[in-house]
């Protein structure tokens, strides 16, 4: 029975089964992880409350950190850190009222909440306070003090200019209590001891009873002085109530709330953490049963599946193996590996079975086709072979049932016949070529390729044959007339090579004399130069000792505007003593009998101040007078370097005038003695052409029989436009060999060259 089943059948089957048992899996699987999920969700619920209370709890520590701060240092960032991290507790908090669901710790939340609001109203009353208390302590304390202080200085200088010394020193005192009470005040803000403030108002309480004793002329003054320290009184009383109420808010509410909030915190986070080792152990356990009952579920499903997994492959595998090797047996009767091709041996009713009787009515039909293929084949492979040795004679006579190979059988008897007659076409013109006749074609209608290449080369051969005699013929005929103008013209080149052989031994004679006579004039020029060179050299030497002059002298001008400044120095010193002997003789005379010998020194000195000032203004003049005749030899200096420079630019132009004397002479002497070596190889280039000339006639005598060997050798051949050959014409040529040589001696170059010389030296240019 389960032989008979279907492929498809058996594997429905088989996964319909494992599909049963992996649903039922995931079905429990998904209500024990839900169940276990519901847990955990628990269990992070509380994780995030105890998050957000610890940072509720860390918030409220960074503002206690930020009002500590604040009373101490008293700086407004401290106000910002405390409004910022106040924010921050408030939104904590309304975000565990939202996520906490217990009783007891929303009632905690509920509270925290309600003395947030407190807290910060209590902490703004004492920022409210301090501030208060800076502006007392600026806008009346450190006010009205200086009015006091500067009152009572006011009456000490007062009655001390009238000769009241006993009053200005009662002042002096009242001064010395009242800054002695200030400095007390400053103990009092800074520590804010009750100690501190009552020996504040016992000294002031002292003051004032010193103030009021005192009976003076000054009476309104010390009325004025009396109201003044009752404003400061009044204002350090202010504060003392400012400092004393503020403390009372830091202690009574800020130092209450604070920790009680703290502490609430803390209460909370130690119940989240009862309930999370509450819940830990339960989500482990449950987790636990989970993974037992799974990894049970999981072995029973896959014990089943390996059991599938092993009867239906190998049910499978045993019909794969019996198909491929029939399969493979039809396989290599198809590569010729075989003689005979064996039958699938299947007689099951499934997919297997059905494929092996379409094979094996297949393999039947394809043997048969094969047989008659290969009869063909081996009929194609003898007539190739004729081919191949050169006889295109052959053709294929088999018929078969493949239609391809019935195909292949007309296109290769055509293609045979097709060669034949091309190849035939191709032999008959070149049998004609060889017999020297390059009159015919061969036609290309019809041809590709290869075929189409051959004919072309044939034809291009023939071409190229053709313009190669016709190119020989030319060329025999011109040769011909060109030997019988060159032997002309060698003759008339003989006689014009001796005579400019005469003429250029003379012109070589006169040309040596001149250079000798230029040779001596540039040594001359070259004297000159040297000369001139020595006189700029000692012009130089003037102008640099001139310029050492002038310095010289501008180091004396410094020196005497240093005497100058010292001179002035004196004089300065000298008025000041002057003017110190004459306040010396005033205290002298202040002091009585007792000032008499002290003031004869002072005179003493004024009259020694009087002189050094006169000594002063003596050198002064004669250090003007010599500053006046430094400034003249520096103007004389300075009028030799002007002459010094004048001369030597007139020997830099006799030296350029002399430098460009000796280049032209120079280059005379060079332009002379290149046309010296021209006309000696000029006569020796003369020389040999006569020689040349002897011999190219000779070589024209043996060119022109060539040429006539030429034209005779080609008129025995047939070829296309035989009768129509000429020679070249060659007067054309001469007339362009003419043109290149004007060109060539009006070339730009020999004229810059000639024109460069003629400008350089009108001497030469005469000669």
């Amino acid at each position: 029975m389960y032989k008979n089943l279907s492929i498809r059948f058996k594997l429905i089957l088989s996964f319909s089964v494992i599909t049963l048992l992996i649903v039922m899996l995931s079905i429990y699987s998904n209500y024990s992880i839900s169940k276990s999920a519901d847990g955990f969700s628990d269990y992070r619920r509380i994780a995030k409350n105890s998050l957000i209370i610890s940072s509720l709890e860390n918030s409220m520590f960074m503002m206690r950190l930020s009002i500590a701060n604040f009373l101490n240092l008293e700086e407004s960032k401290y106000i910002d850190s405390f409004n910022k991290f106040y924010l921050e507790t408030e939104s904590l908090a309304k975000e565990s009222k939202a996520n906490i669901t217990d009783p007891q710790r929303i009632r905690l939340i509920e509270e925290i909440n309600s003395l947030l609001p407190k807290y910060k109203e209590s902490f703004f009353n004492v920022v409210n306070l301090m501030k208060k208390e800076n502006q007392i302590l600026e806008e009346q304390i450190d006010k009205n003090g200086k009015e006091v202080d500067n009152k009572l200085s006011t009456f000490i200088n007062r009655n001390q200019e009238n000769g009241k010394s006993d009053i200005s020193l009662q002042y002096s005192k009242f001064l010395k209590d009242f800054l002695l009470a200030r400095i007390y005040v400053m103990k009092f803000i800074e520590s804010e001891n009750e100690e501190h403030y009552n020996r504040v108002n016992k000294e002031f309480s002292n003051l004032e009873e010193k103030i009021k004793i005192l009976k003076t002329t000054d009476s309104s003054e010390l009325k004025e002085v009396l109201e003044y320290l009752n404003i400061y009184k009044s204002a350090i009383k202010e504060i003392h109530t400012t400092i004393n109420e503020r403390n009372s808010i830091v202690e009574g509410e800020l130092y209450k709330i604070g920790p009680k909030i703290g502490d609430l915190s803390e209460e909370m986070i130690i119940s989240i953490k009862e309930d999370q080792n509450a819940l830990g152990p339960k989500v482990s356990e449950l987790n636990n049963n989970i993974k037992s009952l799974v990894s049970i579920i999981s072995i029973i499903i896959l014990v089943i599946c390996i059991f599938i997994a092993i009867i239906l492959p190998r049910n499978i595998n045993n019909l794969l193996n019996t198909f491929q090797d029939g399969l493979f047996s039809f396989f290599a009767y198809l590569n010729r590996e075989s003689t005979k091709a064996e039958l699938i041996n299947l007689d099951s009713k499934d997919e297997f079975g059905q494929m092996a009787k379409v094979v094996n009515e297949n393999i039947v039909k394809t043997q048969k086709g094969i047989e008659e293929d290969r009869k063909l084949i081996d009929e194609t492979i003898a007539v190739l072979g004729e081919f191949e040795q050169g006889d295109l004679c052959q053709r294929l006579n088999l018929s078969v049932s493949n239609p391809a190979l019935m195909q292949l059988k007309e296109v290769l008897n055509n293609m045979a016949s097709n060669l034949e007659n091309n190849i035939d076409n191709v032999l008959k013109v070149l049998e004609q070529y060889s017999n020297y006749n390059y009159l015919n074609k061969i036609d290309q209608k019809g041809l590709k390729e290869h075929l189409l290449k051959l004919a072309s080369g044939v034809n291009s051969l023939g071409d190229s044959i053709t313009q190669m005699l016709i190119d020989n013929k030319t060329n025999g005929l011109t040769l011909g007339k060109s030997s019988s103008e060159l032997l002309l013209n060698v003759d008339k080149l003989n006689l014009s090579s001796n005579e400019a052989a005469a003429s250029l031994e003379e012109t070589a004679a006169a040309l040596e004399e001149i250079t000798s006579n230029v040779r001596n004039n540039t040594q001359n020029i070259a004297q000159m130069a040297k000369l001139s060179s020595e006189v700029t050299k000692l012009a130089n030497d003037g102008e640099n000792f001139a310029n050492q002059t002038t310095v010289a002298m501008d180091e004396i001008n410094n020196q005497v505007n240093l005497v100058n400044e010292a001179i002035s120095i004196i004089d300065n010193i000298a008025f000041q003593t002057n003017i110190l002997s004459l306040n010396a003789a005033v205290e002298a005379a202040t002091a009585g009998e007792a000032g008499k010998g002290f003031a004869v020194v002072a005179q003493e000195v004024r009259n020694l101040a009087s002189r050094s000032a006169e000594a002063a203004q003596d050198i002064k003049t004669i250090v003007e007078n010599a500053t006046i005749k430094a400034n003249q030899g520096k103007s004389i200096a300075t009028n030799m370097i002007g002459g010094y420079k004048e001369l030597n630019h007139s020997i830099s132009q006799t030296i350029n005038l002399i430098n460009d004397i000796q280049n032209a002479s120079k280059e005379q002497l060079s332009g002379i003695e290149q046309i010296n070596d021209a006309v000696t190889q000029l006569d020796r280039q003369t020389q040999q052409n006569a020689s040349i000339a002897t011999q190219t006639q000779d070589i024209a005598i043996v060119a022109d029989e060539i040429a006539k060997l030429v034209v005779s050798d080609v008129d025995a051949k047939e070829f296309v436009g035989k009768d129509k050959v000429k020679g070249k014409d060659i007067n054309k040529n001469k007339e362009l060999n003419n043109n290149q040589k004007e060109k060539s001696l009006d070339s730009p170059f020999i004229n810059k060259k000639s024109s460069k010389r003629s400008e350089q030296s009108d001497e030469w240019e005469n000669f």
